[in-house]
């Protein structure tokens, strides 16, 4: 953890205006997850957890995702319908259709999952507010894999606040 900013004390017993501000730090780490194949993995609660684990305060947690065949996403967490659709919807608008695309040396579901990735997004920028995700009611945080098979996926986290 790298901490930044710093405390004076002034003469006497009275803190300085330095000590009274508070401090901001900057944590940064990475977490390892399998998902299963194609589909939604919620992975709201081990983000959770981390940033409980980092004594966190107020400030801003950048997720990023470090692949090419798999995005990102906050979506919905209580109709499991959603992602089932998400997850069709994609599929029929970017087909596993070998013949459509010029890469095709690590499978017909590559290509596909590069451009799903990129009609997506690797990263994501969540509000945090008295160490808790500022995320709405019905919000979780999706790894979404578009990979036919299981594959290790990194997040690399970075917290900066106080």
């Amino acid at each position: 953890m790298l901490i930044c900013g710093g405390s004076a004390a002034a003469a006497g017993d009275e803190e300085s205006e330095t000590a009274r501000k508070p401090h901001m730090i900057q944590v940064h780490d990475s977490l390892s997850l399998a998902t299963p194949g194609q589909g939604l993995t919620d992975v709201t609660s081990q983000i959770a957890a981390w940033l409980a684990a980092q004594d966190a305060g107020d400030g801003l947690l950048t997720v990023f995702l470090r692949h090419t065949s798999a995005s990102l996403l906050i979506q919905e967490n209580a109709d499991p319908d959603v992602l089932h659709d998400l997850k069709a919807f994609f599929n029929r608008l970017v087909p596993e259709d070998s013949r459509l695309y010029r890469h095709t040396a690590e499978g017909p579901d590559d290509m596909p999952a590069h451009i799903k990735a990129a009609l997506t997004q690797t990263h994501l920028a969540i509000p945090v507010l008295g160490g808790r995700l500022r995320l709405g009611t019905w919000q979780g945080i999706y790894v979404f894999e578009h990979r036919a098979g299981a594959h290790r996926r990194e997040l690399a986290l970075h917290f900066l606040g106080q």
